[in-house]
């Protein structure tokens, strides 16, 4: 796939010496969903702040669509859409008024016909007689995405889409994004939410005191970083773990009655079949095994104060 949006060397560093971005490069490709996760104040609104060209960068370069987003502003700004954190809408404008007021502030003819489209995508079309401040949170957020589509942009940002929604509404948000990815737009997202960034982005970067510590495939990250578990349920409990299985990583839980063994995803061997032999060995009695992979939030936890004791060192 062709890349959309190019970042070289991306550096912003406000009045007072705080440096917000600190040398981000990154591409991204034509119909992907890329979701950006961080700390807050890690820099994730300021990085899409500065792409949409509400913040002016101190160095480095920006281009959407081969425009750069200083010197053709124009141009690269047409190719994006941008859905801020905050919902502000006006409570007592009707839908379809709200999304055609959008319609001409950039400075398009009357189209009712695209109007009706991108609300019909986005359920909102029964809606279009209501007024905003008689909706619920998760639909004035769809407006929100409705008044950021009309003009048809290749680029949606998407500043924390689902804060203060609960799990259903997110779930069907979920369904909004990757329907306008098969429409063919390019989707950046910011999210606390790990879930959300698991179960829709094709990549996942991550972002950490200005810095991108990472950006990569979701699935690849997730066999590559990480662990797996194996429960291991006792038929008696342990008092403790027998010295002939010290060389194994085992954790003793629920009152001795369960054995926690974990293993990397990488390794050539997992040491199952001979940590199973050793616990007959030892005349322990199974009950029942699971297994279970690492989250990505644990992985995102781990990667983020990995970066912190590198800054510190």
């Amino acid at each position: 796939m062709a890349a959309v949006v190019e970042i070289r060397d991306l550096r912003k560093t406000y009045e007072g010496g705080f440096q917000a971005l600190k040398g981000v490069d990154l591409t991204i490709e034509e119909g992907e969903i890329l979701a950006l996760l961080g700390p807050n104040g890690a820099g994730k609104t300021t990085l899409i702040s500065t792409i949409c060209g509400l913040v002016t960068p101190t160095s480095g370069s920006v281009t959407v669509g081969g425009a750069d987003i200083v010197t053709g502003y124009r141009k690269a700004r047409e190719l994006i859409g941008l859905v801020p954190q905050e919902i502000s809408l006006e409570p007592f404008e009707k839908v379809k008024d709200t999304v055609r007021l959008s319609q001409g502030l950039w400075g398009m003819k009357r189209d009712d016909a695209a109007i009706e489209d991108v609300l019909r995508k986005l359920s909102l079309w029964d809606k279009r007689d209501a007024r905003t401040r008689e909706l619920s949170g998760g639909m004035k957020r769809r407006v929100m995405i409705a008044k950021a589509l009309i003009h048809k942009p290749r680029v949606l940002f998407l500043d924390e889409p689902t804060a203060g929604v609960d799990v259903e509404l997110r779930r069907g948000m979920w369904e909004v994004v990757e329907e306008l990815r098969r429409d063919g737009v390019t989707i950046i997202l910011t999210t606390h939410y790990i879930e959300e960034a698991e179960a829709i982005a094709d990549r996942i970067g991550v972002i950490d005191a200005g810095q991108l510590q990472l950006v990569e495939e979701t699935g690849a990250l997730m066999a590559r970083m990480g662990q797996k578990e194996l429960r291991i349920e006792l038929h008696m409990p342990l008092a403790a773990i027998p010295d002939a299985l010290s060389d194994y990583d085992l954790e003793l839980a629920d009152d001795g009655e369960v054995l926690i063994y974990r293993y990397d995803t990488r390794a050539e061997r997992t040491g199952i079949t001979a940590l199973l032999n050793g616990l007959q060995s030892e005349g322990i009695v199974l009950r029942d095994l699971q297994t279970r992979q690492s989250s990505l939030e644990e992985i995102f936890v781990g990667l983020v104060a990995d970066a912190q004791k590198e800054d510190a060192a």
